[in-house]
């Protein structure tokens, strides 16, 4: 099971990297490889999800545990 996922939210121009295990969420200072790859295309306007069931971006935290699915 992954325990790390990469994030990129439209407007954002960097990558945020969430490790689950340890809670935590840190910029992404850089990408390389395939990585640097999709994210290039991600700023010309693509989506690429892999091993993701579930990710939606609301406004705020507070919209997310009132049970709001779009902020």
């Amino acid at each position: 099971m992954a325990k790390v996922v990469v994030i990129g939210i439209p407007g954002e121009p960097g990558l945020w990297l969430a490790d689950l295990g340890n809670g935590t969420v840190r910029p992404l200072d850089q990408v390389t490889g395939d990585l640097a790859t999709a994210n290039k295309l991600r700023a010309q306007g693509g989506t690429i999800v892999k091993n993701v069931d579930l990710a939606v971006a609301v406004s705020s935290a507070d919209k997310v545990f009132s049970g709001h699915f779009d902020g």
